[in-house]
């Protein structure tokens, strides 16, 4: 089988574009009055997972939010993120069959940047247990698409154990869900390249725009505003998300399906 083409990292110019993050997550303020008419959920339990080298404060905003939202909103609880190692691998596994049994519901996760790869991975492993994912800025269609590949090269730091290069778990990684799934991105990340976050064409899965940082896009309004929307549907009753006006002056993309076609 071909392999498709490498994605290049964002370019340096977004990278120093990524102390925006700071701004989104005070606009967090003035956007409550939006943010409060969201749409309430049934209380399923949600799983969040943090980015790498992030714990469950950078997600404590999200969780908050989707508490006030009526959901069952639960921490990863597994410390600093430092790539999938053994004890991560089974410690989200134990995670969830214990969210599951404990509510008797299945669970929507929700993951960041490399939690969402954990995310895909979970409900890939677990489908009868999970009832929709959605990730933020999760470069699953190509892992070393990143601004920190280029740390990695210099040896500074040392990147996470796995996903690797290997192009059987690269094929894995990008193949399609059998649960829902919604893929948020933003074309102006400067951490992982955008089009590594997207999934290709098909039923029950959908790519949607925000105008974004990364290290922002897990508190943006917008973000937290198509969350809301996504988590709310009845369980078996999935379809597209259609931004409102209101969604859109937060920050969501009018061109939620602007993903080319890809391999």
């Amino acid at each position: 089988m071909i392999e498709p083409e490498p994605i290049a990292p964002p370019s340096p110019f977004l990278l120093a574009l990524e102390g925006r993050a700071w701004l989104e997550f005070v606009s967090l303020v003035p956007s409550l009055p939006f943010l409060s008419r969201a749409p309430r959920g049934d209380g399923h339990p949600v799983l969040v997972m943090p980015g790498w080298l992030a714990g469950d404060g950078s997600t404590r905003a999200l969780r908050w939010f989707l508490r006030d939202r009526g959901y069952h909103a639960h921490a990863w609880r597994l410390g600093m993120n430092r790539g999938p190692t053994d004890e991560v691998v089974a410690g989200v596994a134990e995670r969830l069959q214990s969210l599951h049994a404990r509510h008797g519901r299945k669970v929507s996760v929700v993951g960041w940047s490399l939690g969402g790869i954990y995310a895909r991975e979970l409900a890939r492993r677990f489908p009868d247990l999970v009832r929709q994912v959605i990730t933020l800025a999760s470069p699953f269609r190509d892992p070393t698409a990143t601004s920190v590949e280029r740390l990695y090269r210099t040896g500074l730091i040392r990147p996470p154990r796995t996903p690797d290069a290997d192009s059987d778990v690269r094929r894995r990684l990008r193949t399609p869900l059998t649960v829902p799934t919604s893929a948020l991105y933003s074309k102006t990340d400067g951490i992982v390249a955008w089009q590594s976050c997207i999934e290709a064409p098909g039923p029950e899965r959908e790519n949607i725009a925000i105008r974004a940082s990364h290290c922002g896009i897990g508190h943006h309004p917008a973000a937290l505003m198509v969350i809301a929307d996504r988590l709310a549907q009845p369980e078996g009753t999935w379809q597209p998300y259609v931004p409102p006006i209101t969604d859109w002056l937060l920050g969501v993309s009018w061109f939620r399906n602007s993903a080319p076609t890809l391999a």
